[in-house]
C-alpha cells in the first residue's frame, strides 16, 4: 500500500515529537530522514543492525545504511512513495528503541 507523503508541516511535527527526547537528533538531509548511530563497538552495532534489519523486513520498509566499526549511519525514505512518510518515523522509533537498550 502506497504512503502518503508528510507535508513539510507534518514532518516539522513528527520531526520535533521524534527528537524531543533525544541527544542526537534525527535530520532531514537530501530529502531522507538522517541519524547516525554510535555505539559501543563492532558487536553492539551488529546487533542493532539485525534488530532493525528484522524490524524493517516485517514491516516490509527498508533503511539505506552503512556500518563501520560501531557506527551506522542510516537514511530513510519510502521509495514507492518519493520521500519521507510516516513509515520512516515509525521506522526511526523502533531503531531508538533498540539504541537505547545497547546504551
Amino acid at each position: 500500500m502506497k504512503q502518503t507523503l508528510l507535508d513539510s508541516t507534518q514532518l516539522n511535527a513528527r520531526l520535533k515529537h521524534l527528537n524531543s527526547a533525544l541527544e542526537n537528533p534525527w535530520q532531514v538531509v537530501d530529502q531522507k530522514l538522517h541519524k547516525t548511530f554510535v555505539l559501543k563497538n563492532f558487536i553492539q552495532a551488529f546487533g542493532f543492525m539485525t534488530q532493525c534489519a528484522l524490524a524493517a523486513e516485517k514491516m516490509n520498509h527498508h533503511p539505506e545504511w552503512r556500518n563501520v566499526y560501531k557506527t551506522v549511519e542510516i537514511n530513510l525514505t519510502t521509495h514507492e512513495s518519493g520521500g519521507i512518510t510516516a513509515l520512516d518515523f515509525e521506522l526511526a522509533q523502533m531503531m531508538e528503541q533498540f539504541a537505547d537498550h545497547r546504551s
